[in-house]
């Protein structure tokens, strides 16, 4: 019998000295418990991913160090530990396996994804051999991430003999992903009739968030281990003549408890990792905000969020109200910054130059700029990074200010649909109910001016984040939208303003990524730009 341990553990990126004493004390705790092998995640010696750090030649060298660093610590029990390579003038996503003080082995990824958020050609060259290692008498064959996703690598492994197949991943979440990847893993296992084990990175890196979710499949595609998402966790594994047996089988989470669980992730990983002292977060009154406020304080704790309400002549009582009711809830400190002395200062000022013009949303711009200004110079003050609480839906048609709402550090909800914002909003309730049925149930309204709501500017927010979903994500054209049954007119406005709000998004914070195609690294188009979309 071989009895493999999972690391599922949160690698920082270029924090090699960090990320060698976990994986030391990983294969202690597995060592410990019987384990001869330790799974690590994909690039987990250096942190996934480690964009353009791999294009200068010292990075290498100094994950070269730390690797000798792990072949002369790590003693009982083998490693197979995922690091970037420099071989022979050549740059290689790279596996290497340690046992006895000795590199046993080294696989070079074979399948370079270049989609999505991955752009893995721009700093590797893809690897052409299988990699089998006997490992306490199994023969192991080794696969990183996206070998399994197409055929060819796995199959590779099948043919040079494997018994079992270990694969090593940094695979980013987005929504119901872990059954996707069960899915492909499946596949490979249909075809080469090997059992696999599925090590994943958790985390949050910048905008990704890895779920860990590492699970292993039994040679009928059954599924063996599952460890939990968004934790750190150990997993066993035990392999014998052909079967796979485990203890370690977490339940999976809701749609909801996935998505608020990445956010979470994302939040205290960005601000801890970036070593910001706690969040700042501009309340409203909406359910923006509110839920953007939950998030900040289970992922910091309640001290170390500060919340600031702006009121202006424009905003409603109520909107005050509530405020301070979830605050009294949640505990976090709390303060009212009037804005009204700085909206007439503004207008004196500006009132020689805009004389015979009328009001728009110059006025209403002025009005979040304020804002801004001061939750920045809080920022400023303190050393707490503002976290911005506009939502995917907003984003995609430009309903946000530039320097004005759009100012912070982080944009929590960056990637949530509007629709969803309520879901989780409830949801978060289910937890503890600290956000009041008032900010749910109202109409959302950016009260700016009187008996303002945001279906005054824009289409329901069910339309809206359809025709967004079904352009941006899906690559749908007007014509097939139409078609599928949305009304046209609303069509034909929400992809206007998808196209003519570019050059917010681009100078937008980065955000927490939930969904397939989020707006930053899978969403690259040009900001001055003529083209337009046939109906």
């Amino acid at each position: 019998m071989l009895r493999l341990a999972v690391a599922q553990f949160n690698a920082i990126v270029g924090d090699l000295t960090g990320n060698v004493e976990r994986i030391i004390q990983y294969a202690a705790q597995a060592k410990s418990r019987g384990a001869q092998v330790l799974l690590t995640p994909e690039l987990a010696l250096c942190g996934y991913p480690p964009e353009d750090l791999l294009l200068r030649p010292d990075f290498y060298r100094a994950c070269q160090r730390a690797l000798d660093t792990l072949v002369s610590k790590v003693e009982g029990i083998a490693l197979i530990i995922g690091h970037p390579e420099e071989f022979e003038g050549r740059r290689y996503n790279a596996a290497t396996v340690i046992e006895n003080g000795q590199k046993k082995a080294v696989y070079r990824k074979v399948r370079l994804p270049n989609y999505e958020v991955f752009d893995e050609k721009r700093y590797f060259e893809a690897g052409t051999e299988a990699c089998v290692v006997t490992l306490g008498g199994v023969r192991c064959g080794i696969n990183i991430c996206a070998d399994i996703w197409e055929p060819g690598a796995a199959e590779m492994a099948h043919a040079a003999g494997a018994e079992l197949l270990l694969v090593l991943n940094a695979s980013p979440c987005h929504l119901e992903k872990h059954q996707q990847r069960a899915q492909v893993l499946g596949e490979r296992i249909a075809a080469t009739g090997l059992p696999a084990i599925y090590a994943n990175l958790v985390g949050g890196q910048d905008e990704l968030v890895f779920d860990g979710a590492s699970f292993a499949l039994d040679a009928q595609g059954n599924c063996r281990m599952r460890l939990p998402q968004f934790q750190e966790a150990l997993g066993i594994v035990d392999y014998d003549t052909g079967r796979l047996r485990s203890e370690d089988m977490a339940d999976e989470l809701s749609l909801e408890a996935e998505a608020y669980q990445a956010l979470v992730l994302g939040v205290r990983d960005y601000i801890g990792k970036s070593g910001f002292k706690g969040a700042i977060i501009g309340l409203s009154g909406g359910i923006d905000s509110a839920l953007t406020l939950c998030v900040a304080v289970d992922a910091l704790g309640a001290d170390k969020v500060h919340a600031v309400m702006m009121p202006s002549p424009y905003t409603a009582q109520m909107s005050l109200d509530d405020s301070r009711e979830m605050i009294r809830k949640l505990g976090v400190r709390y303060d009212e910054i009037a804005i009204s002395p700085a909206m007439e200062t503004y207008d004196a000022m500006l009132a020689p130059l805009f004389a015979g013009l009328p009001a728009d949303t110059t006025e209403e711009n002025i009005q979040a700029r304020i804002r801004g200004n001061i939750l920045m110079a809080l920022s400023n003050k303190t050393g707490a990074l503002v976290l911005t609480t506009g939502n995917k839906s907003e984003m995609a048609v430009g309903y946000c200010t530039l320097y004005g709402d759009m100012a912070g550090g982080f944009a929590v909800i960056k990637d949530v649909y509007k629709t969803l914002v309520y879901r989780l909003s409830r949801y978060r309730n289910t937890l503890s109910a600290v956000i009041p049925e008032n900010i749910i149930v109202r109409p959302p309204s950016a009260e700016l001016k009187p008996d303002q709501t945001d279906q005054d500017s824009l289409p329901p927010y069910e339309i809206l984040d359809a025709i967004v979903r079904a352009y941006m994500e899906e690559d749908r054209s007007p014509r097939e939208i139409i078609a599928a049954g949305l009304p046209e007119e609303a069509v034909r406005r929400v992809v206007r303003l998808l196209r003519i709000s570019e050059h917010k998004r681009r100078q937008a914070p980065v955000g927490v990524r939930i969904t397939p195609r989020s707006f930053g690294k899978d969403w690259r188009y040009p900001i001055t730009n003529r083209y337009v979309d046939e109906f």
